[in-house]
């Protein structure tokens, strides 16, 4: 099952890159800063819906943090290419415009969805998430979006 469109096509390539992408920044930047394994990143994820107890998951918990984790990127791009159906200058000017989303999505995760999870913690500002959102998410996403959905 393909799309055949290419905002389809957008959305499954965009959801699909910037959810590798920014799992794996998210295990190596993790496991450089702090020594945490990728398990402990996915229940990391999966405890903004279950909670605390999501480190205590076991696999099937980190399947779901992994799921959740995609879930998020999938939306994250379908925000984006549906916008650019009506604000063109987002596929006029990928580059900028996407690490601009990338802020943007940024500070939504850390300002909302975080904060109105049930994960036990907040996630810092700090350059290297900034950074991270930059490259790993807006850019890619602002690129896939002018390639596929003109």
């Amino acid at each position: 099952m393909t799309p055949r469109t290419g905002v389809g096509r957008a959305l499954l390539l965009g959801g699909l890159v910037v959810g590798v992408l920014d799992l794996t920044a998210a295990c190596v930047t993790n496991y450089l800063r702090a020594g945490i394994g990728p398990v402990r990143v996915f229940h990391s994820v999966a405890s903004g819906l279950l909670g605390p107890k999501s480190f205590e998951g076991g696999v099937p918990t980190a399947a779901l943090g992994i799921l959740l984790h995609f879930v998020i990127a999938f939306g994250a791009t379908a925000v984006y290419v549906a916008a650019s159906r009506k604000l063109r200058f987002l596929v006029e000017h990928p580059v900028i415009c996407g690490l601009l989303y990338g802020v943007a999505v940024y500070a939504f995760m850390n300002s909302v969805v975080v904060p109105l999870s049930a994960a036990p913690f907040q996630i810092p500002y700090n350059l290297v998430g900034l950074t991270v959102h930059l490259f790993c998410i807006g850019l890619p996403i602002g690129l896939i979006t002018a390639r596929f959905a003109r």
